[in-house]
């Protein structure tokens, strides 16, 4: 199966370069990757054959300001392909795959005979994991190397050779063909900023992670690109999401700021920006930066007509909105749009993964029925990662209801689960080690249970990406509020200082450490705590029940 293909490929991206398997998790997870809806391809044409339908595609597109400019010059007697295919690459580095696409569909109608907006397709395509179409355009591209100069035939043998690499990922010698190809181009070209960007990208593990799981491998390339062409927006772009990788949030914050203001009309750029206020403890800063993507998209969506499930972005745009709102503790706010999130359709491991955002919100909020009953549908998701998180969370669900044999079962599949995936993945993942956790803390085992929650805990944080990130404060959360309710208030300390580490800016953190403190006898400190607390719930929602509780004891 082409999904199993892609997470070997991904894995041996891990036993290449010596990254953490944590580092190797966010490759698996935060690439849009693994599996999509492929059909049968025509491949005498350009047309695609995978999850957006091939009418929008092949839709006219006018040019566009505020996308960034970008420039590669090119093959063409035709001013407006040139024009067009720079709009695509403007469009294809900023991940809206679907505008990159007719954008170079526009270049082929100004001039049929450029091979390099079949190139640029094939990016394309692979952006939207289509596979069969993205070889199709490149043999396309194929059948009018005679016109290409040199410099453009390397673009064809990278092309070439990447997606053989997508079509046999349990090829090692496959990646290494891929990344000769773009070793050679940079011999042929080395002051070529476009071929150090592509040098970046080949360091990560798959294609589908364009750009987004770069480490510090990728900095010196995507450093060189810059210095070749300080406008070069794509190179800036990639070197953010380097940056926000490895942990380096003050120069995400200000290359990101930098894309938003040169690319306004670009919704990834705010969103990113987004990504990097929220590490900030700049909250109501990035709310008004995902608020600005949504409206980007919906607008979009009205304008243009497109139904907004073919586009990725947004349901992962609504989940950060949703969790910036959250850590406000506007949980009225949050809950519709992980609601809204969780219904749109999936076509991505990245998106099917990720609605077990709506599932654990809702244990979070001890709504465990509606929790149960998103978690079961999750367990029948074609995604194995998927399932394995609604067995697990299904599982967290039935204990809190009471229902502990119940809960057991979903251990055993969630585990059953587990055993389909590579064993690293398996292992960062904090399923369903969190649920055998729950149940033993539940049954009284409290030393085994601390000891699994406390490896968890360090999983969960150790993990990079602004979903990651973001996620894992009510994660944590929900570890404290089970210790608690074990009376291990050991471990709920613990987890509470961890919260209160890795956000500093969240009132949540603050009223564990509280109900810890009250429980010791420690008032002094408890008082403070929640003072704290009260603090940072300024502009939560008034009936949020923590914030009330914080409030009686403050007035006392």
């Amino acid at each position: 199966m082409r999904d199993q293909r892609t997470i070997l490929a991904l894995w041996l991206g891990t036993w290449r370069r010596g990254i953490s398997c944590i580092t190797a998790l966010l490759i698996l997870i935060t690439a849009t990757s693994a599996f999509c809806v492929v059909q049968s391809t025509d491949h005498s044409s350009h047309a695609p054959a995978g999850p957006v339908p091939r009418e929008i595609l092949d839709r006219p597109v006018p040019l566009r300001a505020g996308i960034g400019s970008v420039h590669e010059k090119v093959s063409t007697v035709s001013p407006e392909a040139q024009s067009f295919y720079d709009q695509g690459l403007s469009y294809l580095h900023s991940f809206v795959w679907i505008e990159a696409i007719r954008s170079f569909h526009q270049s082929l109608r100004a001039d049929p005979n450029l091979a390099m907006a079949y190139l640029g397709l094939a990016d394309a395509y692979i952006g939207l994991q289509d596979v069969p179409t993205a070889r199709s355009a490149v043999e396309r591209a194929r059948s009018f190397e005679k016109k290409l100069n040199e410099r453009e035939r390397s673009w064809l043998v990278i092309r070439d050779a990447e997606i053989t690499f997508l079509e046999d990922t349990g090829s090692p010698d496959a990646y290494f063909v891929y990344r000769k190809a773009v070793g050679d181009a940079l011999k042929l070209n080395p002051a070529d900023p476009w071929v150090w960007i592509q040098r970046g990208l080949a360091d990560e593990a798959s294609p589908f992670t364009h750009g987004q799981a770069g480490g510090v491998d990728t900095l010196a390339f995507y450093k060189t690109a810059i210095a070749l062409a300080p406008d070069n927006l794509s190179a800036l772009h990639y070197y953010a999401h380097t940056c926000e990788n490895i942990g380096r949030v003050k120069d995400a914050l200000d290359l990101t700021a930098t894309y938003a203001r040169l690319a306004p009309a670009i919704p990834h750029a705010h969103h990113m920006h987004g990504h990097e206020l929220l590490r900030a403890g700049r909250t109501e800063e990035a709310i008004r930066e995902f608020l600005r993507t949504k409206e980007l998209e919906d607008t979009y969506y009205r304008v243009e007509k497109i139904p907004a499930q073919y586009d990725w972005h947004h349901a992962h745009n609504l989940q950060l909105l949703a969790l910036a709102y959250q850590s406000l503790g506007q949980v009225s706010s949050a809950s519709k749009l992980l609601q809204e999130a969780f219904a749109s359709p999936a076509y991505t491991d990245f998106l099917e993964y990720n609605r077990r955002a709506w599932p654990e919100f809702l244990i979070n909020r001890g709504r465990y029925e509606e929790a149960l009953a998103a978690s079961r549908e999750l367990t029948q998701s074609p995604s194995p990662m998927a399932r394995l998180a609604g067995h697990t969370l299904a599982g967290q669900s039935l204990l809190a209801l009471n229902r502990s044999n119940d809960a057991k079962d979903e251990l055993n599949a969630a585990e059953r689960e587990a055993e389909t995936l590579p064993p690293r993945t398996a292992a960062a993942l904090p399923y369903p080690t969190v649920l055998r956790a729950d149940i033993l803390l539940r049954e009284n085992q409290t030393q085994e249970a601390e000891t699994l929650l406390i490896a968890v805990e360090k999983s969960i944080l150790a993990m990079p990406g602004p979903d990651a990130w973001s996620s894992a404060t009510f994660q944590l959360e929900t570890i404290a509020q089970r210790a608690r309710e074990a009376g291990d208030w050991e471990l709920s300390g613990f987890t509470a200082r961890n919260m209160m580490e890795h956000d500093p800016s969240y009132a949540g953190g603050y009223y564990v450490m509280a109900l810890v403190a009250q429980h010791e006898g420690n008032s002094a400190a408890a008082t403070q705590l929640f003072g704290s607390a009260q603090k940072f719930w300024q502009k939560a929602d008034p009936d949020l029940p923590e914030l009330t509780a914080v409030q009686k004891k403050t007035s006392n």
